[in-house]
């Protein structure tokens, strides 16, 4: 039996239950994993109010970081007693042990603990395909990133300083821009005092950033297309401030012939050689320094409600961690 949490039906946290299931053994393409340490993250809050919807009832969590104990036929890149993290589909991260899909789930270098681990496969391998496989950043371009002080953000901010890139950053308070600027922004815009768009421009001289890198939505999303250079890229990539509304491609012609795309980390990792070479990727950029785990909360299983409303309360900062 595995403690899990589950939704029956979808709305607010209070729809959260823990409850007790049999897990079973891994079939062909599957492994079993008991859960050392769980990641928390926007999507799951998604689903469990019905913006993603999901098949009920169903458990929650799509990242998380433990100890194989079984592995079905054919699964070739994982063995029994391997350490292992992932961020993947379907739900079910939000429990003490699973069966689930191995192709997705990927070795966890022994330099890289448990906690690390289920921190940052979900936003870590989200920063690899901002930067590398959406529009792959060269040094010195400049970049606008929203909740720069997020999970999300913190490790963009230090992927950004790594590799040259100038990350301006917006965050809803002071205390949070001070916190984004020392994980490597090279400026951060409180938006909640000042109108991001005029401070962008002054910051790039009436030029405008290369690439706008939004998980906000619906609040930032118009006003990004006014920071963008000419032929600029603007990727939406969450919502948690709503779906952003449909737009008019006439406007993205008057404004500077500019792309946009919405992206999805699950698209990017749909392909099991793509999905390990983004995590040895990002292992590489931990186990080197430049990017380091920040966990800026925990909470145990059993207070999983309580996690997701400061989520949504955006009353965190960096990742994180549910415990076992």
């Amino acid at each position: 039996m595995s403690r899990t949490v589950i939704i029956e039906k979808p709305g607010g946290p209070e729809q959260l239950k823990l409850v007790n299931r049999d897990v079973g053994d891994p079939g062909p393409g599957e492994i079993r994993i008991r859960h050392k340490a769980v990641g928390l993250n926007f999507i799951d809050v998604y689903q469990r109010s019905g913006l993603y919807p999901l098949d009920l009832p169903h458990p929650l969590g799509m990242e998380a970081a433990g100890i194989v104990e079984a592995v079905g036929a054919d699964v070739t890149h994982l063995k029994e007693g391997d350490r292992a993290a992932y961020a993947a589909m379907p739900p079910g991260a939000y429990s003490e042990a699973r069966v689930m899909p191995a192709a997705q789930v990927c070795p966890l270098p022994d330099g890289v603990s448990f906690e690390e681990g289920a921190a940052v496969m979900l936003q870590g391998m989200t920063v690899e395909y901002l930067f590398h496989r959406t529009w792959p950043l060269e040094k010195g371009q400049r970049v606008l990133f929203h909740a720069a002080a997020g999970g999300v953000g913190l490790i963009a901010c230090q992927w950004a300083r790594s590799e040259g890139i100038e990350l301006i950053g917006t965050a809803g308070t002071d205390e949070k821009c001070r916190l984004a600027l020392n994980h490597g922004a090279a400026h951060c815009i409180n938006y909640r005092s000042e109108d991001f768009v005029p401070a962008v421009q002054a910051l790039t001289g009436g030029k405008g950033v290369d690439v706008v890198m939004d998980g906000v939505g619906k609040d930032t999303f118009d006003g990004s297309l006014d920071c963008l250079k000419p032929l600029g890229m603007m990727i939406s990539f969450g919502n948690a401030s709503g779906p952003v509304e449909p737009v008019s491609l006439l406007t993205l012609a008057a404004k500077g012939s500019l792309k946009v795309t919405r992206t999805t980390l699950f698209t990017f990792l749909a392909d099991h050689e793509r999905c390990q070479a983004m995590a040895r990727h990002l292992f590489e950029k931990v186990q080197s320094g430049d990017v380091k785990v920040n966990i800026g909360q925990r909470w145990p299983l059993e207070e999983i409600a309580e996690a997701h409303r400061a989520l949504e309360a955006r009353e965190t900062t960096g990742s994180t961690v549910i415990t076992l």
